[in-house]
């Protein structure tokens, strides 16, 4: 016999098991020291998410970003996107690892794109505001500011899974009858 589909049983540990690793990427990105920007070769300039380097070898000259509003505005999004996230986590703890409370699921479906709109508009101000600040040369985005867009592409899918399984109670709780595409005769 051949079975086919979701194991739905499995969706109660891996989806909050997504949203940790959702977490960690947002820590990530947002304690990074570098890794948000830095010039095309990597040696003259660079920026993380507080603030900005430049110089050569060891004589680096670093100044706080955080003295610029578009900055600060930054930080607080992505902060507070953090705290949703986490928050959201231990509710699909609660809701999914405990006890099958499918009620909550809706709840942190919403939790999650109010995540991903926040952080969005805070990845998206940044490279925005920080172009307007340098005038001179090519920079790319790399490592830490790609682990916010990891965390928060990992918020998308784990919204619409949330919002999706308040259809498959029975297949959560185990009670649905298996499905077989094929059956011998």
């Amino acid at each position: 016999m051949f079975r086919c589909g979701i194991a739905y049983p499995r969706c109660r540990w891996i989806v909050p098991l997504l949203l940790l690793f959702a977490i960690i990427f947002d820590i990530i990105a947002i304690a990074a020291t570098s890794g948000w920007v830095e010039d095309k070769d990597a040696k003259s300039h660079y920026a993380s998410m507080w603030s900005q380097c430049r110089g050569r070898s060891d004589n680096w000259e670093c100044k706080s970003l955080m003295e610029f509003s578009w900055a600060q505005a930054v930080a607080a999004l992505m902060i507070i996107g953090l705290i949703i996230l986490i928050i959201a986590f231990i509710i699909s703890c609660i809701a999914l690892c405990c006890t099958l409370n499918i009620s909550l699921l809706p709840v942190i479906g919403v939790l999650l794109f109010i995540t991903v709109v926040i952080q969005f508009i805070a990845l998206i101000i940044y490279p925005v505001r920080f172009n307007d600040l340098i005038f001179e040369g090519r920079y790319n985005y790399t490592w830490a500011y790609g682990f916010g867009w990891g965390a928060t592409i990992l918020c998308i899918g784990c919204g619409i899974l949330f919002c999706c399984l308040t259809r498959y109670e029975d297949e959560l709780t185990g009670l649905a009858k298996t499905k077989y595409i094929y059956t011998s005769a």
